[in-house]
């Protein structure tokens, strides 16, 4: 089809409509079903799972895996977003990443404790592929948006995700919760029924693969291939991505304002990443359910009422954002999450997670796509948007190593209420370093 023009209406919307197609991966995989599922694989919560010839707690082995992803994230996104930026194709590249965490879904169907390293890949490929695509899709924004319009088409996308989510989980959650309802064999006993829960749990994972993989298409097709440059990947390019990012620091040393929002930026996300992807893993382990009946409903749920609320925690921030500027609304969102922190300390009870769900949810979509579109406001006129997004990508995928490494050992030497608790402090020091960020860039 023909090159839309940037800011066009169609061209905005194929770009949000990617937030429908991946965002399922966060909410059934990272956040509620696999959680779950995963946990229903071991006889207690203090069973140990045998690894890489080492014997792990259930939760640190996800959170060691969970941060080796991200590392390898963080090392590879500068190569590939060097050689899309030489080439001219991060469609192509998007679209690599889009397929291999499409297909890792659909792989988890076959996780178990005795084919633990294969399963282990499969989660791996879903986590790489998810985070490798946002490398390339988020540097799209400034290529097809005005400034004006990046906030709100960057909430769009955030929204969108969260109402297609919400409709897989939906379906997940009837699957789990009613599997006789979809031709599944619950026998007669209480073992038989949760059986049939397990195996219309590992449905859900095929169910998000095809999702992600079937709607990703008219993104694909609408988006520019990129500005091509009539180039071809030669060995000299392979680490041009370094090359460039070596280029963006030099820039930014000249750019105080994106300088001192990237450091800030570096601090708060690596709390609000590390809690978003253990939230569920916490609720499994730490909240007093009555029976896995209820603690299987009750998580889903809550994660349901997170998703929702984070609809209109979007679009209160952006609104927000355009009243009082990016930074306040940033610092005002960071205080509520350090209190989130403090209180999750003291939920026990179903009805606390619930609420504390709910103030999750309202921060959580908020801070995301106002961390997204601040950003990319405070770019300087450039080509070259993807090594900037790089940049960005980077700076989020090491803070999580660092935030899950940190979750990791707090959560092995002692409780996983303590390791959250410790994020407090990311959040306070997040606020000190966006008091620091000018309005605008001073002159030199």
């Amino acid at each position: 089809m023909a090159e839309l023009q940037k800011g066009s209406k169609k061209l905005l919307n194929a770009w949000a409509f990617y937030d429908w197609a991946n965002s399922v991966y966060t909410l059934t995989i990272a956040s509620s079903i696999f959680p779950l599922f995963y946990g229903s694989l071991f006889a207690t919560k203090t069973e140990l799972v045998s690894a890489f010839g080492y014997e792990f707690k259930q939760t640190v082995l996800i959170e060691i895996v969970t941060a080796f992803t991200f590392l390898v994230v963080a090392f590879s996104s500068p190569i590939l977003s060097g050689i899309a930026d030489f080439v001219g194709n991060k469609k192509t590249f998007m679209k690599f990443f889009c397929y291999v965490g499409g297909l890792g879904c659909i792989g988890l169907y076959w996780f178990s404790k005795d084919l633990i390293h294969v399963s282990l890949l499969f989660y791996f490929m879903g986590l790489i592929g998810y985070w490798g695509s946002l490398v390339f899709y988020n540097s799209y924004l400034p290529d097809i948006a005005y400034e004006d319009q990046q906030d709100s088409i960057s909430a769009k996308g955030f929204s969108l995700g969260y109402i297609g989510s919400v409709l897989l989980l939906i379906l997940n959650l009837f699957m789990v919760m009613f599997p006789e309802w979809f031709g599944f064999d619950v026998g007669t006993t209480e073992e038989s029924r949760n059986t049939a829960s397990i195996e219309a749990m590992r449905i859900s994972f095929i169910t998000v693969g095809l999702w992600w993989i079937i709607f990703s298409q008219y993104t694909f097709y609408v988006l520019p291939k990129g500005a091509s440059k009539g180039h071809k990947v030669t060995k000299s390019v392979i680490f041009n991505g370094f090359t460039e990012l070596k280029s963006v620091w030099k820039e930014l040393k000249q750019n105080l304002r994106l300088k001192r929002y990237l450091y800030a930026f570096f601090v708060f996300s690596m709390a609000v990443q590390t809690i978003m992807l253990m939230a569920v893993y916490f609720g499994e382990k730490e909240i007093l359910w009555a029976d896995d009946n209820e603690k299987r409903t009750g998580l889903i749920v809550s994660i349901l009422v997170i998703q929702l609320v984070a609809v209109l925690g979007a679009v209160l921030t952006s609104r927000a954002s355009k009243r009082f500027g990016n930074k306040y609304t940033l610092i005002v969102i960071n205080a509520i999450w350090m209190l989130l922190c403090v209180c999750a300390y003291f939920v026990t009870l179903p009805i606390h997670f619930y609420v504390t769900a709910a103030f999750v949810g309202l921060v959580m979509g908020g801070i995301q796509a106002l961390a997204r579109s601040t950003y990319s406001k405070y770019l300087p006129e450039t080509e070259d948007s993807t090594s900037y997004f790089s940049f960005y990508d980077v700076a989020e995928k090491i803070g999580i190593v660092i935030g899950m490494a940190i979750f990791a050992i707090v959560d092995h030497i002692s409780t996983m209420r303590n390791a959250i608790v410790f994020l407090f402090l990311f959040f306070l020091f997040g606020i000190i370093l966006l008091f620091r960020v000018p309005k605008s860039n001073p002159e030199n």
